[in-house]
């Protein structure tokens, strides 16, 4: 089964740059013959080797919304028996549809948590152009919509779609065995994720202003449109001293990075299946999250400490962070790794999604993630 997968292949995709790339690999283990396509941006080659063994494609673009000729001159000339595309309100969804109105090759959107309310909200003046023009016509024509959470079921069909849909969440790979951290000193809570607004991380720096909480917060990410800077120039306002901004991490950074500290948060607005949270519960590591990173079973488990996306909210959960005892601590991250054994590892996903190709490719009985719009 040859896979068209359209997606960035480049650090500039944020949480897609993994989960889209596992997925993909773990895709090829089950028969698939996975192919990616994706724009060019400024990181595209230094990142194409960890997409090894899988084949790339990219193809250069103009203009906000990535259009690209050569994206549909690839497609013509590859002919995939389906097409997968990651994210939404880019031209590859455009080309996408294009292709299957001309050769009636089933189409898979993964909006990615695109559609939650907060993120259609933002930026609404440009969405609306966009689905306008190809965006939501691009996703009624879809075979099969693919839903991380059931938060975003909701969502895709609060949005008015009646397509098919997959609840299929993301997954992380385990570590491997490695040194943690040694017991004693001084303990760090890290954010990693995009620099950008619905993560909450402004809310954070007024929380830690008020917290008796002793310990180190590194903000880890990239600078996602010019907001780092502001949130620098707040926590030197309001003197934060024990805050660190550390910029992007990657790779075996990254995985020291997660070794070194001793907790994990995300206050975010709006997320779709965070793989961040995903990757602290693979280290092991408490974490403290809002409802909106759409991981009800965090709190059934205990596995995480809940807030909201306030400052008040997140003042009340570093409290209790911090009152927390070791033991308590290493407790909670081993929940959350107890999750992510049982339930979001890539093998299980993977089989999943190629049940949900073959349905879109030949029917049949749907597998069992599938829903059906009820009239």
């Amino acid at each position: 089964m040859k896979v068209a997968v359209l997606t960035t292949s480049s650090r500039k995709a944020g949480g897609l740059f993994y989960s889209v790339r596992w997925l993909s690999k773990a895709l090829a283990k089950e028969g698939c013959t996975p192919s990616i396509f994706s724009p060019e941006d400024e990181h595209t080659q230094e990142d194409l080797h960890v997409w090894d063994p899988l084949h790339v494609e990219t193809y250069s673009t103009i203009g906000p919304l990535q259009s690209s000729k050569q994206l549909r001159v690839l497609l013509a000339e590859q002919n995939p028996d389906l097409i997968h595309v990651h994210g939404i309100w880019m031209d590859n969804q455009w080309a996408a549809m294009q292709h299957q109105q001309k050769k009636g090759t089933p189409v898979i959107v993964s909006p990615r948590g695109m559609l939650d309310p907060w993120a259609v909200k933002n930026s609404a003046w440009k969405k609306k152009l966009v689905e306008g023009l190809f965006a939501k016509k691009a996703l009624k024509s879809a075979s099969c919509i693919h839903a991380l959470c059931r938060s975003e079921v909701e969502s895709i069909r609060a949005y008015g779609l009646k397509n098919p849909i997959a609840l299929i969440p993301n997954g992380v790979e385990l570590p491997e065995p490695g040194t943690k951290k040694d017991p004693g000193g001084q303990k760090q809570l890290l954010f990693l994720g995009r620099i950008h607004p619905k993560k909450g991380i402004a809310e954070l720096l007024d929380a830690w202003s008020k917290t008796s909480c002793d310990w180190k917060l590194l903000i880890a990410g990239w600078d996602d449109g010019g907001h780092e800077a502001p949130l620098k120039e707040k926590a030197k306002e309001l003197g934060l001293k024990n805050v660190k901004f550390i910029g992007p991490q990657f790779g075996e950074n990254k995985d020291q990075l997660l070794r070194s500290v001793d907790a994990f948060i995300l206050p975010s607005f709006s997320e779709g299946l965070p793989m961040s949270v995903l990757e602290a519960w693979s280290y092991g590591l408490p974490v403290v999250i809002t409802k909106f990173c759409n991981l009800p079973e965090a709190f059934e488990a205990d596995a995480a400490i809940k807030v909201e996306p306030t400052a008040d909210s997140v003042f009340q959960g570093l409290e209790m962070l911090a009152g927390m005892s070791d033991a308590e601590l290493e407790h909670m991250g081993a929940r959350g790794y107890h999750l992510v054994e049982d339930k979001f590892t890539w093998p299980r996903i993977a089989d999943n999604m190629h049940k949900v190709y073959e349905w879109c490719l030949h029917g049949g009985n749907p597998p069992a993630c599938m829903e059906f719009f009820d009239e």
